[in-house]
């Protein structure tokens, strides 16, 4: 079984089709499920190319295999895309960037069980040339082939562990920008907290000659020094001398 895939723009997502083979002397029988891979190129390569398809059915396979696996390199190039996308987002500090590196993330990995397991079966084909007395043109695509998918799989292999790296880079950025967050909100709660301790200061400091004033503006007949020359200045002067302590303990208590 060979899995073909394809890289969809529009979505920045990765789909993929199963294409099951059986090979025997003089046939090649293909089942597909999906919409790709698309063989009808391989056919007219295959009756353009009479040489080619002397070989018989093991060129056919050749050309299948070519088929799939040229299908990868425009996913490997859209995955690079999206990488360096999210590289750029991620410095920009876009909320939005760590969800889009866990769905690459997602893809690169269903995209590595698509390919490592065609690996395997070139490498099976390369192992019985000998034996089944593979011709030698055929022999050099097929290592062609196979050094395609090594590629492959070493990009995406690549991919895998750079997303990771950007994942724990971005974590850190995030977790920087919370500290500065929590920093600036524990500096404006401190600064509001100044600023209440003022406003309740000088509150403090106003509301005492209120209350002188408002105890000796009660009109009741019998009231202690209402009828002493020097009320009114005992009076100003305990306004004064009450503002002037709470002056003095809030100033050392820097509450002003």
């Amino acid at each position: 079984m060979l899995r073909a895939a394809w890289y969809v723009d529009e979505t920045e997502d990765i789909d993929f089709g199963e294409l099951h083979l059986f090979i025997g002397p003089d046939f090649v029988l293909t089942v597909r499920h999906g919409a790709q891979p698309d063989l009808s190129p391989v056919r007219r390569r295959m009756e353009s190319n009479p040489d080619l398809l002397r070989l018989g059915p093991e060129a056919v396979l050749y050309a299948i295999l070519d088929r799939v696996v040229d299908g990868y390199g425009p996913v490997v190039a859209g995955l690079a895309n999206d990488i360096d996308e999210i590289e750029t987002e991620m410095f920009r500090g876009d909320t939005q960037v760590s969800r889009r590196i866990y769905e690459l993330s997602r893809e690169v990995v269903e995209f590595q069980r698509a390919t490592r397991p065609l690996l395997g079966v070139v490498r099976s084909l390369a192992a019985g040339f000998s034996k089944y007395r593979t011709d030698e043109e055929l022999q050099r695509y097929l290592r062609d082939v196979e050094d395609h998918v090594i590629n492959t799989v070493e990009q995406i292999d690549e991919f895998r562990n750079l997303l990771r790296d950007i994942l724990t880079v971005n974590a850190t950025l995030v977790a920087q920008q919370q500290n500065e967050e929590m920093k600036a909100l524990s500096e404006l709660s401190v600064q509001q907290n100044d600023e209440v301790k003022k406003i309740s200061g000088w509150a403090a400091i106003l509301f005492a000659p209120t209350l002188v004033g408002t105890v000796y503006g009660m009109n009741f007949e019998f009231m202690p020094e209402l009828q002493w020359r020097y009320g009114y200045f005992m009076a100003l002067g305990l306004m004064l001398t009450v503002n002037v302590v709470l002056y003095i303990l809030f100033r050392r208590r820097n509450w002003i």
